[in-house]
């Protein structure tokens, strides 16, 4: 199958993270953009509301004819454009209706540096609309002339409560009872002239205006407007929490990408180990088509050709295993016959060593069936039935059986308490058979059987004073007619089978078999290690 880059996993999860990156990043950028645009809009709303109060409720107080002409001379004054607007004349929509019914002020962009402000008159009919080209002196000093006129329309004492229906938020407004401090002399002189002084404020980059107020109650004769501070960027802080919640963001969609492949990773793992574990009707859930989709279907159509062929494998041992019982059954019979017809001894002694032929060739085929049905009761488990089994009266039948026939071996069962193990009581003896028979061949006087109970498992040592197991060859002893000299000499005996099985038994189990050098007897030591069950009776 030809491959390209886009069929690589990790190539794809890459991209995502380099997507997944430029994703944070344009939502940070757009952000941070929302969250300043919408601090300036707040910051002009301030600076406006209060001076489009004034201008709003002086022109509610005038009389509707007059009201044009009073408009158009403060519009020179201020330098600003001034007109009364009909609401119906406007195409507002619903945020900036609500707004203006809310008494707030709509500060809209008006080329590169205006701005149109619009406020909503108390009868809620008329708006009345400000267009500034810019910010300049000659506007600050009108705009508080203005309130200044306006805060003079009214007695002294009055004049705290019609300032306070002004104020607002951004700017604070105040009146006082003595001349604003850090003045000069020559700036306390342009106040007591009734001049308008605006004061920079450098270190705070801010300004202020101050205005002395005609009347004889010293309480309200000075008007400060300010500190107007500059529009500030956003804070440390506020960044510091944004850049949180940005890499919080990212690291939920790195972790969302990365786990969605590392769990259909995860599945593939899980599925081969059950494969490996003998489970070949597993099968792995295809979701999708992408290139883990392709692998998860190439891996069924794996585990799918490696079971029939193990099926047919199995099939065709168990067919010629059978086939071949009933030609040896003839020559057995034939050689019964020859026997009873003859009495020479020459050919009596060729007959007994084709009848050990025979023999030989009869447990060979006994051996290859009992692999062959192991491996397939290994992948039905559960078919198999299991009972509590006594392993010291098991080892002691198994010595029974196997001392006859090796009777220059003394073959020995170590004392020590019942140990006893929920197993497949056939199976587990026949596993036990095979290493003691093993031993036997390769002993030269002694066999051990060792029983040993822990908390978690049973274990079942079986040790010989032969010549061990070279430590390079022990993972190869337990495969299917596997020979250390690769003889098949009648003096080593068996066939190659009798470890595999062993292994096989175990497997199904749930265990293991393993084999290391005996530390008592010098020779090879093969251990069965069986995991303890519930052996409590329903």
């Amino acid at each position: 199958m030809r491959r390209t880059l886009a069929d690589s996993t990790f190539l794809r999860v890459y991209v995502l993270l380099a997507l997944a990156l430029l994703l944070t990043f344009g939502l940070a950028l757009l952000g941070l953009a929302m969250v300043d645009q919408v601090r300036r809009e707040h910051y002009r709303e301030q600076l406006v509301e209060p001076p489009m109060r004034v201008l709003t409720a002086w022109v509610d107080s005038l009389p509707e004819p007059g009201r044009e002409a009073w408009l158009a001379s403060r519009a020179e004054q201020l330098d600003m454009t001034l007109r009364l607007v009909s609401v119906d004349d406007l195409s507002l929509n619903y945020f900036s209706r609500s707004r203006l019914e809310r008494g707030r002020v709509l500060v809209m962009p008006r080329g590169e540096h205006g701005w149109r402000l619009q406020r909503l008159l108390p009868g809620g009919e008329q708006l009345l609309e400000v267009d500034v080209a810019s910010l300049s002196e000659q506007q600050l000093r009108g705009l508080t002339e203005l309130l200044a006129e306006w805060l003079a329309q009214v007695s002294g004492d009055d004049r705290q409560a019609q300032l306070d229906r002004v104020a607002g938020d951004g700017i604070p407004l105040q009146l006082s009872d003595s001349p604003p401090e850090g003045l000069d002399t020559r700036q306390l002189a342009r106040l007591a002239e009734g001049e308008v002084v605006i004061r920079l404020l450098p270190g705070r980059w801010s300004m202020a205006m101050y205005r002395l107020l005609p009347g004889s109650n010293p309480q309200t004769r000075w008007l400060a407007i300010g500190p107007v501070k500059a529009f500030e960027p956003m804070p440390v802080s506020l960044q510091l929490l944004l850049l949180v919640l940005l890499l919080g963001v990212l690291a939920a969609i790195i972790y969302l990408i990365v786990r969605g492949v590392e769990a259909r990773m995860a599945r593939l793992e899980l599925a081969a180990t059950r494969i490996a574990s003998g489970r070949l009707d597993t099968r792995v859930k295809v979701e999708s088509g992408d290139f883990l989709g392709r692998l998860g279907m190439a891996f069924n159509g794996m585990a799918t050709q490696v079971q029939s062929l193990l099926r047919a494998q199995q099939d065709m041992i168990r067919a010629v295993s059978h086939e071949l019982r009933t030609p040896v059954a003839r020559i057995r019979f034939a050689v019964q016959m020859v026997e009873d017809m003859t009495d020479d001894p020459a050919i009596c002694r060729q007959l007994e060593g084709v009848d050990g032929d025979i023999t030989e060739l009869d447990d060979l085929i006994d051996e290859i069936l009992t692999y062959a049905r192991l491996g397939s009761e290994t992948a039905n488990s559960a078919e198999l039935e299991t009972s509590l089994v006594d392993c010291r009266a098991m080892a002691e039948r198994v010595i029974e059986a196997l001392q006859p026939l090796h009777r220059e071996i003394r073959i020995e069962l170590d004392e020590g308490p019942e140990v006893e193990v929920q197993a497949e009581p056939r199976y587990l003896q026949r596993a036990l058979q095979n290493l003691v028979a093993n031993a036997s061949r390769h002993a030269r006087t002694r066999v051990m059987i060792r029983l040993r109970s822990e908390p978690r498992l049973v274990r079942l040592d079986v040790e010989d004073d032969g010549p061990g197991v070279p430590a390079a060859a022990r993972s190869e002893v337990f495969k299917p007619f596997a020979r250390l000299d690769d003889s098949r000499t009648r003096r080593s005996g068996g066939y190659g089978l009798g470890l595999s099985i062993v292994q096989k038994v175990m497997a199904w189990h749930g265990g293991s078999v393993m084999v290391d050098a005996s530390a008592s007897l010098g020779g090879a030591r093969f251990t069965l290690l069986l995991p303890r069950r519930n052996t409590t009776p329903a």
